[in-house]
């Protein structure tokens, strides 16, 4: 689909029926905002009881996403970054950890958590991936069918991030639920009342924060290896993390550790369920075409949507000219699908190269600290299916989210020849 389809201007702001129509009109409604008006300026959608805020400019275009992201002094994070509506400061601490931070105190978090996520620390969660992915595929290939999103994607970044900060296995399932809640709060299945959206999502956070809270109370007096005993000891510059950061970090990468990989993998079943020309590609050099395949699906699914930014002095971007306090909305999704930078970007091109996109955020300081974990999880999840089970195919269409900010799929039916290889 061209942008020529579209002829009217697509409302960026109506969750229940823009973000929930098919991707391929999606596609084509940012195709004719970036060639007729690049930098859109939307009102903001009803977010539950809040009041309604100012509006916000949308950023269609990579360029213009590149650069907000690598001047953080203008385009600011602290007055949140994952909601189009302004929360209270209480609120963006306690959810976005540091994605909802400027420097200063953005910096001082960085460098005590990415203790967590050093060389040494992913090297050696290199065999868990692989075993954990293994041990999957191992539940399910005598079914012949599966949900993959609930048996497949979700579990492997599910237990990973619950292993490396010493979480049981006991409290897996309660952590994939509320982390849906959080990830899903627009959704009427996972928050059926729209007006009680705030308290739903306090509960499901203040749930997660006392799990880790108390967890890490255990640690600090009897330390082992896992990330939240290195978090807690963690000195920097004479600081370290207060309870409550421990607890907010742990939402964001319960969260934001989850839903990419989870995301991406249950995008890219679909996606080499549509384009079996691509899995016969893939399959025919594993080992070369695998780097390129992730890279590729995580640019055409986009988790993360959008990402906001607020301005701290008045800009031009876009030849669009902004005051301070306006806010932006830096829309991801539609920068991977720019055709001044990716050639056919509608098509799903396992072997794409170049492939600028960012599907984990911009360059600058808040580009994902955990994308290189994100990127192995899923090159092993592939290899596991796409050695194992190779006939893996979707069996109907996937049921998506209901949200403008995460492009994500809640139930995703797939079959393969049973028995496959052990």
């Amino acid at each position: 689909m061209t942008a020529t389809t579209w002829t009217g201007r697509p409302d960026l702001s109506d969750i229940e029926n823009f973000w929930t129509g098919p991707i391929a009109e999606r596609a084509a409604a940012f195709a004719a905002l970036r060639e007729r008006e690049p930098v859109p300026f939307y009102e903001e959608p009803q977010f539950s009881i809040l009041p309604k805020g100012p509006g916000y400019y949308a950023l269609t275009r990579l360029d213009d996403v590149v650069e907000a992201s690598r001047n953080p002094a203008i385009f600011t994070s602290g007055a949140g970054s994952t909601n189009v509506a302004d929360m209270p400061p209480e609120f963006l601490e306690f959810y976005g950890s540091m994605i909802n931070m400027d420097d200063p105190k953005h910096v001082r978090l960085r460098k005590i958590v990415s203790r967590g996520f050093t060389p040494r620390r992913l090297s050696a969660l290199t065999d868990e991936v692989a075993s954990t992915a293994r041990a999957i595929v191992d539940d399910v290939i005598d079914a012949g069918e599966c949900d993959a999103v609930r048996a497949i994607s979700a579990r492997l970044p599910l237990k990973i991030v619950c292993d490396m900060m010493g979480v049981p296995d006991s409290q897996y399932d309660f952590v994939y639920d509320k982390s849906n809640i959080v990830l899903g709060a627009s959704d009427p299945e996972y928050v059926p009342d729209a007006e009680n959206i705030i308290v739903a999502l306090l509960q499901a956070g203040n749930e997660l924060a006392e799990l880790m809270r108390d967890l890490g109370r255990v640690r600090e007096k009897n330390p082992t290896d896992d990330l939240t005993s290195a978090l807690v000891n963690a000195e920097i510059d004479g600081g370290r993390l207060t309870p409550d950061e421990l607890a907010s970090f742990f939402i964001l990468l319960v969260v934001a550790g989850n839903e990419t990989t989870r995301n991406a993998i249950s995008w890219g079943l679909h996606l080499l369920t549509e384009n079996p020309e691509q899995r016969d590609i893939w399959l025919s050099d594993l080992d070369g075409v695998t780097p390129t395949a992730v890279e590729e699906i995580v640019r055409w699914a986009s988790p993360v949507i959008f990402m906001r930014r607020t301005l701290a002095v008045d800009a031009v971007l876009g030849d669009r000219p902004m005051t301070a306090g306006e806010k932006v909305l830096l829309f991801y999704w539609a920068a991977n699908r720019d055709p001044k930078h990716f050639t056919d970007p509608d098509v799903f091109d396992v072997r794409r190269s170049p492939n600028p996109h960012v599907g984990f955020g911009g360059p600058g300081p808040h580009f994902c600290l955990g994308a290189h974990l994100a990127r192995r999880e899923m090159s092993v999840m592939f290899r596991e299916l796409l050695t194992r089970v190779p006939d893996i195919h979707t069996t109907a269409e996937p049921r998506r989210l209901q949200s403008m900010f995460i492009n994500g799929i809640k139930e995703l039916p797939v079959a393969f020849t049973p028995g496959g290889k052990r």
